[in-house]
Protein backbone atom coordinates (compact mmCIF):
# COMPACT_ATOMS: atom_id res chain seq x y z
CA UNK A 1 0.00 0.00 0.00
CA UNK A 2 1.62 3.28 -1.08
CA UNK A 3 2.40 6.06 1.39
CA UNK A 4 1.50 9.68 0.76
CA UNK A 5 3.91 12.04 2.48
CA UNK A 6 2.30 15.46 3.02
CA UNK A 7 4.76 18.29 3.54
CA UNK A 8 3.96 20.69 6.41
CA UNK A 9 1.04 23.07 5.78
CA UNK A 10 0.17 25.74 8.37
CA UNK A 11 -3.54 24.88 8.43
CA UNK A 12 -4.07 21.29 7.30
CA UNK A 13 -1.07 19.52 8.88
CA UNK A 14 1.46 21.86 10.52
CA UNK A 15 3.90 19.02 11.27
CA UNK A 16 3.45 17.28 7.94
CA UNK A 17 2.04 13.76 7.80
CA UNK A 18 2.29 10.35 6.22
CA UNK A 19 -0.78 8.32 5.33
CA UNK A 20 -1.28 4.95 3.65
CA UNK A 21 -3.96 4.31 1.06
CA UNK A 22 -4.69 1.52 -1.39
CA UNK A 23 -3.67 1.89 -5.02
CA UNK A 24 -6.55 3.38 -6.99
CA UNK A 25 -7.48 5.85 -4.23
CA UNK A 26 -7.37 9.55 -5.07
CA UNK A 27 -4.96 11.67 -3.07
CA UNK A 28 -7.92 13.81 -1.95
CA UNK A 29 -9.84 10.79 -0.63
CA UNK A 30 -6.78 9.49 1.17
CA UNK A 31 -6.14 12.83 2.88
CA UNK A 32 -9.77 13.24 3.93
CA UNK A 33 -9.93 9.64 5.21
CA UNK A 34 -6.96 10.48 7.43
CA UNK A 35 -8.41 13.72 8.86
CA UNK A 36 -6.37 16.07 6.68
CA UNK A 37 -9.25 18.29 5.64
CA UNK A 38 -8.02 19.62 2.31
CA UNK A 39 -10.51 21.89 0.54
CA UNK A 40 -12.65 20.19 -2.09
CA UNK A 41 -15.42 22.66 -2.92
CA UNK A 42 -16.85 20.66 -5.84
CA UNK A 43 -17.05 17.39 -3.86
CA UNK A 44 -14.28 15.84 -5.96
CA UNK A 45 -16.09 16.19 -9.29
CA UNK A 46 -13.21 17.93 -11.14
CA UNK A 47 -15.07 21.23 -11.34
CA UNK A 48 -12.80 23.54 -9.30
CA UNK A 49 -9.17 23.84 -8.17
CA UNK A 50 -9.51 23.94 -4.38
CA UNK A 51 -7.86 20.51 -3.92
CA UNK A 52 -4.76 21.50 -5.91
CA UNK A 53 -1.53 19.84 -4.75
CA UNK A 54 2.01 19.88 -6.04
CA UNK A 55 3.55 16.44 -6.42
CA UNK A 56 7.16 16.72 -5.23
CA UNK A 57 8.01 13.01 -5.64
CA UNK A 58 6.30 10.05 -7.26
CA UNK A 59 4.52 11.76 -10.16
CA UNK A 60 5.16 8.75 -12.40
CA UNK A 61 3.16 6.55 -10.01
CA UNK A 62 -0.03 8.58 -10.59
CA UNK A 63 -2.46 8.32 -13.49
CA UNK A 64 -1.97 10.91 -16.23
CA UNK A 65 -4.15 14.03 -16.00
CA UNK A 66 -6.98 14.26 -18.50
CA UNK A 67 -7.78 17.34 -20.58
CA UNK A 68 -10.46 18.60 -18.17
CA UNK A 69 -8.04 18.50 -15.23
CA UNK A 70 -5.32 20.23 -17.25
CA UNK A 71 -7.74 22.99 -18.26
CA UNK A 72 -8.80 23.56 -14.64
CA UNK A 73 -5.23 23.56 -13.37
CA UNK A 74 -4.54 26.62 -15.53
CA UNK A 75 -6.65 28.53 -12.97
CA UNK A 76 -5.00 27.11 -9.83
CA UNK A 77 -3.16 29.42 -7.44
CA UNK A 78 0.58 28.65 -7.36
CA UNK A 79 0.53 26.38 -10.41
CA UNK A 80 3.75 24.41 -10.98
CA UNK A 81 4.73 21.82 -13.61
CA UNK A 82 3.93 18.98 -11.18
CA UNK A 83 0.56 20.37 -10.08
CA UNK A 84 -2.42 18.03 -9.89
CA UNK A 85 -5.98 18.17 -8.64
CA UNK A 86 -5.84 15.75 -5.75
CA UNK A 87 -9.35 14.49 -6.54
CA UNK A 88 -8.14 13.36 -9.98
CA UNK A 89 -4.70 12.02 -9.02
CA UNK A 90 -5.06 8.31 -8.29
CA UNK A 91 -2.35 6.36 -6.50
CA UNK A 92 -0.37 3.64 -8.22
CA UNK A 93 1.99 1.28 -6.42
CA UNK A 94 4.72 3.75 -5.41
CA UNK A 95 4.90 6.36 -2.66
CA UNK A 96 4.26 10.03 -3.41
CA UNK A 97 5.15 13.28 -1.68
CA UNK A 98 2.78 16.23 -2.00
CA UNK A 99 2.81 19.87 -1.05
CA UNK A 100 -0.53 21.62 -0.44
CA UNK A 101 -0.24 25.25 -1.60
CA UNK A 102 -0.75 27.86 1.10
CA UNK A 103 -3.77 29.30 -0.71
CA UNK A 104 -6.37 28.13 -3.15
CA UNK A 105 -8.30 30.30 -5.57
CA UNK A 106 -11.37 29.97 -3.30
CA UNK A 107 -9.55 30.30 0.01
CA UNK A 108 -11.56 32.83 1.99
CA UNK A 109 -10.31 32.15 5.50
CA UNK A 110 -6.92 33.74 5.87
CA UNK A 111 -5.30 33.44 9.29
CA UNK A 112 -3.08 36.52 9.50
Amino acid sequence: MPIIKILPHPEYCPQGAQVRAPAGTSICEALLDNHINIEHACDMSCACTTCHVIVREGMSSLNAPDENEEDLLDRAWGLEPNSRLSCQAFLGQSDVTVDIPKYSINHAKENH
